[in-house]
């Protein structure tokens, strides 16, 4: 026995998109550092993503940093009318695998301005904050979001690696409607945050969506994903589109191989003894 899983949400409650995605971050080179190696590869990667039927695609201004954005530009731009193109600000990059969170409003500020520069576009569907930076009250570090929003530069707003006071605290100052934390069959510390924004309506996007868990896991799912005749990366995807019908996924790849492989865990519906099988940890 499987429920019926749907393929679409309603981002905002308003824009309709498939729940399978493409995330840009591994179009970039190591340590998400520079510009992807082989571009002309990785432009058509993102081509032969949108072909396939996938209009979500998530980046970042950090991815690069800022190569990511102008590459997603370049492959797709003009952008098909029903692509939503998510980022996020509000990190530093200072070199290969450097992060440092900056919420200063200022920086802020330019990151928006910055990405609707490289994405070339007059209105970013969706804009998520990368982190919460205790040097500043998140009320500062929104307040240039909200005054985008109000400009028409920023449609929806969305968070990034948060808890769910985070997420209330936010919602004071701003509309939330999606939220990025890392999530996946093998990591699942934030259950509490999938189960309070499925209740608000928010869509919840895990980064990381590949990883398959522990070895104790690993057995497990090679025999399910013999019996449905696919990958394990493949029931990593199914598991989580299972698990709540507001999960958009964003796995990324450079490889087109690769891409065909994830985009084919749309078809597979686990039923609910193999879902609960996977469940337990």
């Amino acid at each position: 026995m499987s429920t019926i899983i749907a393929d679409t949400f309603r981002v905002g409650g308003e824009i309709e998109i498939k729940r399978l995605g493409y995330g840009g971050m591994q179009l970039t080179g190591k340590g998400v550092w520079g510009d992807a190696p082989d571009r002309d590869n990785a432009k058509k990667v993102l081509q032969t993503a949108v072909k396939s039927g996938v209009n979500f695609i998530d980046t970042a201004d950090s991815y690069g940093p800022h190569t990511n954005e102008v590459l997603i530009a370049d492959a797709l731009h003009p952008y098909p009318l029903d692509l939503l193109i998510a980022t996020k600000g509000g990190f530093d990059r200072t070199g290969p695998n450097q992060w440092i969170s900056n919420g200063d409003p200022k920086h802020i500020r330019e990151a928006i301005e910055g990405s609707l520069k490289r994405l070339k576009r007059e209105t970013i569907d969706l804009w998520q904050l990368h982190r919460f930076d205790a040097r500043f009250p998140i009320e500062e570090t929104l307040a240039p979001v909200v005054e985008a929003v109000e400009a028409g530069k920023i449609r929806y707003v969305g968070l990034s690696e948060v808890d769910v006071e985070q997420i209330q605290r936010a919602e004071k100052v701003v509309k939330i409607v999606s939220v990025q934390n890392l999530y996946n069959l093998g990591d699942r510390k934030w259950e509490e945050v999938v189960d309070f924004t499925e209740q608000q309506g928010m869509a919840f996007i895990p980064w990381y969506p590949l990883a398959s868990g522990p070895n104790k896991l690993q057995s497990k799912i090679a025999q399910i994903a013999e019996k449905y005749g696919a990958t394990t990366s493949q029931i990593a995807l199914a598991w989580l589109l299972k698990r709540a019908p507001h999960i958009l996924l964003i796995p990324g790849t450079s490889s087109l191989e690769h891409l065909k492989e994830n985009m084919g865990a749309a078809d597979i519906t686990l039923s609910d003894e193999d879902f609960a099988a996977l469940s337990k940890q």
